[in-house]
């Protein structure tokens, strides 16, 4: 049990983890939990919403515009009122029709002083079945309760439009106007939300829901918030790698469609909420892996969507950064947000990126497969060659009239090869392991213990066989059981598989790091090499030192150290073989 156990498991792990956040954070990219610096390397589908991160994240309000698609300041003055007195947080719309505001008010004294000339009442805040806010606000003696959404969601609840200055009825010809006007906004890329308004004779009322309905639609606002210069070489860079990028957003399909396009994402096939909303989890199961973008989604869908992918088998990770962001950050295996998201956003996550930016998440997926791949090797390398001495002492324990190896031995073997292998998390990784998701597996960890175990039992045997007939009866004089003095003879033979047990487990290190040839294909960290051969030193020379009489070691001679470099030799020259038939086999190394 004791020889089993890969003691300095938990070190090697934190020690892995902490140099993957050390130089993760450098790479701005703050871990939260160490353990998901493993899981952002084993994810295969990242899904992301679309402003911010494939888009600057600078929203301009390009256009404030009349029911006939004329510039109208008027537009402009009630949707500053709703956005400047809403109390939630103001999100990059609401920033973006303040700024212009305070710009135009420059030019026009009717924009001027509109927070002190206004007085807020009341207000009804934004949810995303509604898709719409409203405030009421008070001049003077007229209350007027103020509206701005979705384009569709507004035109839904108003049976007038306001037109140069008259209330006129909503009529169909009309509503197809505003909606093909909105249509070609949507194709520019630039996303639009109608903003309505109703006047009341009675501050006092008590305002519900409700009241948002038979409104006056005055007019719409169209956004720009272009693609990142970066977004698409990210995407391409994350695809590289083996990961997928859906789009989960909010917004309607054609704004949608136009920047995913730009970046470089499959717009063939788009699925909206009002379908998602319709379909079983069978139904909706068998398109997730297929579609790309998911547009005008509610937090529920985009939970909904991940929880899905997840019961596919995919490890997905989620980037956001804002309320509606807090579901699908909880279920995903990796939540991803931003240092300027909102706090519940920050609580959630896992990982926060310091730069809003595909490629800082990429720097930070390939580090988190470089952790993996190094606690893997520690692992699949400890565990099979304690197997395989565990095997060799039961082998020995039928057919040898004594224990090959003591207890002390046993643990001082393990405590200096452990030890050695602290440079573990500092090896290099082959750039070709980079390119793949990687998950943590313990049936393969079984299946390499099982396979290299006895590998390494097979050289054991031979050293027994040596110890036993040659080096003990040259180096004692006779055989053990013609020995005037068997302790002696057991202090010889176990000092031999000691030093050798320590030598084919740290040379082993160099062919099993990697599928390639060690120093040739795969060179190894100049660390791991110095701790490697020290601990081979170390061992070697115990016999020699004065702590031989104490560990119960005898010095050998020159014919064993011989045979140790033959019998070396052909175990790497087997474990390369072995090597070879096991990733054949299973398509797989670490």
């Amino acid at each position: 049990a004791v020889g089993l156990t890969p003691e300095m498991l938990p070190m090697i792990i934190t020690a892995s983890l902490a140099k993957g956040s050390v130089i993760m954070a450098k790479e701005k990219v703050v871990i939260k939990k160490l353990n998901a610096i493993q899981d952002l390397g084993a994810i295969d589908i990242l899904c992301t919403d679309k402003t911010g991160t494939l888009t600057q994240d600078e929203i301009i309000l390009e256009y404030p515009l009349d029911i006939h698609a004329q510039l109208d300041l008027g537009v402009l003055k009630v949707a500053y009122l709703n956005s400047y007195f809403q109390t939630g947080l103001k999100n990059l719309l609401d920033r973006a029709i303040i700024g212009r505001t305070e710009k135009e008010a420059l030019e026009h004294e009717d924009l001027r002083d509109l927070a002190s000339r206004y007085k807020k009442i009341d207000e009804l805040p934004f949810d995303f079945e509604r898709r719409r806010m409203s405030v009421i606000v008070q001049e003077g003696s007229q209350v007027r309760m103020v509206t701005k959404g979705a384009l569709e969601e507004m035109l839904s609840i108003s049976n007038y439009v306001q037109d140069d200055g008259q209330i006129i009825a909503l009529t169909d010809e009309i509503r197809a106007d505003v909606l093909e006007a909105m249509s070609d906004l949507n194709d520019q890329g630039l996303r639009v939300l109608g903003v309505c308004y109703k006047n009341y004779d009675n501050p006092h009322h008590a305002f519900t829901v409700q009241d948002e309905s038979d409104m006056i639609l005055m007019g719409y606002l169209a956004f720009l918030d272009p693609p990142k210069p970066s977004a698409a070489p990210a995407i391409q860079a994350l695809r590289e790698h083996g990961v997928a990028t859906k789009i989960l957003t909010g917004d309607n399909e054609k704004v949608a469609r136009t920047v995913c396009e730009k970046v470089g994402l499959d717009v063939d096939h788009i699925l909206l909420g009002t379908e998602i909303d319709m379909m079983t989890d069978e139904t909706l199961g068998e398109l997730v892996e297929d579609i790309t973008i998911f547009a005008k989604l509610s937090p529920d869908q985009k939970a909904r969507i991940i929880r899905l992918l997840k019961a596919k088998g995919h490890k997905v990770g989620y980037m956001g950064d804002g309320i509606n962001d807090a579901p699908s950050l909880r279920v995903s295996d990796v939540g991803i947000s931003v240092d300027t998201a909102v706090d519940i956003a920050k609580e959630v996550a896992d990982v926060i990126l310091l730069d809003k930016d595909l490629l800082v998440l990429e720097k930070g997926l390939i580090e988190g497969r470089k952790v993996y791949a190094n606690m893997t090797k520690y692992i699949k390398m400890t565990v099979s060659s304690n197997f395989g001495n565990i095997f060799s002492l039961l082998f020995a324990s039928v057919f040898l009239p004594f224990l090959p190896m003591a207890p002390v031995h046993l643990i001082v073997l393990n405590l200096v090869y452990d030890l050695s292998c602290i440079a573990l998390p500092f090896d290099n990784v082959d750039p070709e392991f980079l390119k793949e998701p990687r998950a943590w597996s313990a049936k393969s960890i079984t299946r390499f213990m099982a396979w290299m175990g006895p590998t390494s039992s097979i050289f054991d045997i031979i050293t027994f066989m040596v110890m036993f007939f040659l080096i003990g009866p040259m180096i004692t004089g006779a055989s053990y059981f013609e020995s005037a003095d068997p302790a002696y003879f057991l202090m010889v033979f176990q000092t031999g598989w000691f030093i050798q047990s320590m030598w084919s487990q740290t040379m082993v290190i160099y062919m099993l790091r990697s599928p390639k040839l060690p120093f040739v294909q795969s060179l190894p960290a100049f660390s791991l090499v110095v701790t490697s051969l020290f601990a081979v030193f170390a061992v070697t020379i115990l016999p020699y030192t004065p702590l031989a009489g104490a560990l119960k070691l005898a010095p050998l001679n020159a014919p064993y150290f011989v045979a140790l470099l033959l019998i070396i030799v052909a175990y790497m020259a087997l474990v390369t073989v072995v090597k070879a038939a096991y990733i054949k086999r299973y398509n797989e190394w670490l």
